[in-house]
């Protein structure tokens, strides 16, 4: 009768003790590497995330904990938990926030990458920008962006271009303000691409600086 007691008795200690133990496994840090830093509520049972705060400035307001470009940050950051392709939307799961029972992330940053106000800034290695990569890296899509932006421009005035000599009644003025309009955008475009060409090339093929891509 003893035996039988204490195999109940143990068996009642097992379901009262797991849920605790197993919930406690749930524990965050305070802010993630996308600026993301929630409201932490410890209760002993079930740790809570919540993504809504107090407004410091008015404990009468709620405000939002989330940064306005942190589905694209974390997608760059951490890719694994977050590929490109996925659509982060969120919740009050505080996933970049969890952390090993020592303290270490759960899932931590991806090493060699930096959001800016550019975008993400990869520098083709696990490691972080301070092993001569950080700079080649930046210029890179420094590149990206000038060119994309070089393209456009050169697409609008070859529009305006064009709609000038359709509209110009075989005017001969507007017929060459037209012209050089077309010239100018052709122009500016391929000297833009020959110098990103030229850059690459150096910096890829001579001089085979870390941080550089095809």
């Amino acid at each position: 009768m003893r035996k039988i007691f204490l195999l109940i008795t143990a068996f009642m200690l097992v379901i009262i003790i797991s849920p605790r133990t197993t919930l406690a496994v749930d524990r965050y840090a305070t802010c993630d590497g996308c600026g993301l830093c929630p409201n932490i509520i410890v209760d002993p049972l079930t740790p809570i995330c919540e993504v809504t705060k107090p407004d410091p400035l008015d404990n009468t307001k709620i405000i939002n904990a989330w940064p306005g470009d942190w589905g694209n940050c974390v997608k760059c950051l951490y890719p694994n938990l977050y590929p490109p392709s996925s659509n982060p939307v969120p919740n009050n799961e505080c996933k970049t926030l969890l952390v090993n029972p020592d303290n270490s992330p759960l899932y931590p940053m991806t090493g060699g990458r930096q959001f800016t106000m550019l975008g993400c800034i990869n520098s083709g290695t696990q490691v972080g920008f301070n092993n001569n990569t950080g700079a080649s890296s930046f210029v890179q899509k420094l590149i990206e962006v000038i060119t994309g932006f070089a393209g456009g421009l050169a697409l609008l005035y070859l529009m305006y271009g064009a709609f000038i000599i359709l509209t110009s009644q075989a005017d001969p003025e507007k017929l060459n303000y037209g012209r050089r309009l077309i010239y100018g955008a052709i122009t500016g475009l391929i000297i833009t691409l020959s110098a990103v060409f030229i850059v690459n090339l150096i910096g890829l093929k001579i001089l085979r600086i870390p941080g550089f891509s095809q």
